[in-house]
């Protein structure tokens, strides 16, 4: 596939950098935490370009424009909410992976009438769901950026980032039972969330479905051959 342009939709507080692609019903592209709209590049544009997508760098991440204390992914959703107003997008279907499918359970709850179908690949919407071990790591990068912070390096932003993957997403169990979009959840055999916390997270919204996807873990779920067979398939339901 040739270079995609980088393109800037200018929203009151943000220049929301993204990439499109492909022809047909809009499908939007969020990537995970410390990611960018470059994840999605050499794949997923590929696999669907029966779809008009568009590959979105969420605010405080690759080469989006913003001057902010801290991240919520409230408030990333707010953005995408935004960028839909802005480019005159009325629905968009969506696939979100890691913060990007944390990103897409507010889309359901916030604005139902523009997500019909959503799916989110490897959410956790409490930090409890992560790994044990990834939480160890996890809370030694954050240790190593603080000391490194205070020795005169900018790690701001990513301290910024990485307080998002410590912090429980800030919904509820009653806004995620008050969901009526539908919602696809996927997950790696060898994921960093725990299979219980996805399944539970699964079963509190009333029209989603589940599915595991062998072989694979946190980062090449989103590229694995099954996983985007059942995502086309959802997607063009």
């Amino acid at each position: 596939m040739s270079k995609l342009k980088t393109e800037f939709a200018r929203l009151e507080n943000i220049d929301l950098a993204y990439t499109q692609a492909g022809s047909g019903k809009t499908l939007l592209l969020l990537h995970g935490n410390s990611g960018s709209k470059a994840f999605f590049k050499a794949h997923q544009m590929e696999y669907f370009t029966d779809f008009h997508t568009f590959a979105i760098d969420s605010r405080g991440h690759g080469q989006s424009k913003s001057v902010d204390e801290s991240y919520t992914i409230s408030q990333f959703s707010d953005d995408v909410i935004n960028f839909c107003r802005c480019m005159g997008i009325g629905e968009a279907r969506v696939i979100g992976h890691s913060d990007g499918g944390n990103i897409a359970l507010f889309l359901a709850s916030k604005a139902p009438e523009l997500f019909p179908r959503l799916i989110a690949i490897s959410p956790n919407y409490l930090v409890s769901g992560t790994t044990d071990t990834a939480l160890r790591v996890m809370n030694a990068m954050f240790r190593l950026m603080t000391l490194l912070n205070r020795a005169g390096f900018n790690t701001r932003k990513s301290l910024m980032r990485m307080n998002l993957m410590l912090t429980d997403i800030g919904i509820s169990e009653a806004e995620l039972r008050s969901i009526r979009t539908n919602i696809k959840f996927i997950y790696a055999q060898h994921d960093l969330i725990k299979e219980e916390h996805i399944k539970q997270l699964a079963g509190l919204i009333p029209n989603s479905t589940l599915d595991k996807i062998n072989d694979c873990n946190h980062m090449s779920v989103l590229n694995n051959r099954h996983a985007i067979e059942i995502m086309r398939d959802y997607l063009l339901a």
